[in-house]
């Protein structure tokens, strides 16, 4: 099971890079038609709309794979400075508290999309329905759930790392 959550969330940034590329297309495209409004062209309509669900979604997605391959930001001052058992107890104390904040992001995006779903809220202009949004976001969380939880067996030995994978790949934390 372990090993099919790395994958999962290897996928999950591979879809927040794709989703992420097709933003940066629609932002050139609709750059550059506003720069050549004199020849008819104009703007993609709701373009900053499509850029705020796009970047959230994106991020939501990506999440999950940068902490598995230990690419969040430390401070390794003191910490590589600490003993075994207290890296340990320190990393093991952060994911359980990001484990934490990752149920109750989650739990919250599905509340949040529950409510834009009931009140009909849509775009300004694209009129797309705001749920989409949370929707597809709430993936990511489930996605970033399920990595926190397989990052924390592995540290409390009920888990072994996926096939191939080293310790020293997720930057040693």
């Amino acid at each position: 099971m372990i090993a099919w959550v790395f994958q999962l969330a290897r996928w999950s940034a591979v879809l927040g890079g794709v989703l992420l590329a097709a933003v940066m297309i629609m932002i050139v495209a609709s750059v550059s038609g506003r720069a050549l409004v004199p020849i008819g062209l104009g703007p993609v309509p709701g373009d900053f709309e499509l850029v705020e669900v796009g970047t959230a979604v994106a991020v939501f997605l990506f999440l999950p794979w940068c902490y598995l391959r230990g690419g969040h930001a430390s401070v390794d001052l003191v910490y590589e400075r600490f003993p075994p058992r207290l890296k340990w107890f320190v990393t093991t104390l952060a994911d359980l508290l990001m484990l934490a904040l990752w149920i109750t992001l989650t739990e919250r995006l599905y509340e949040g999309m529950l409510e834009k779903r009931e009140y009909f809220e849509t775009t300004f202009i694209l009129m797309m329905p705001m749920w989409w949004g949370y929707a597809v976001c709430l993936v990511g969380g489930v996605v970033g759930c399920l990595a926190y939880l397989a990052k924390t067996l592995i540290q409390f030995r009920l888990a072994e790392w996926p096939a191939g994978w080293t310790v020293e790949s997720t930057g040693g934390h």
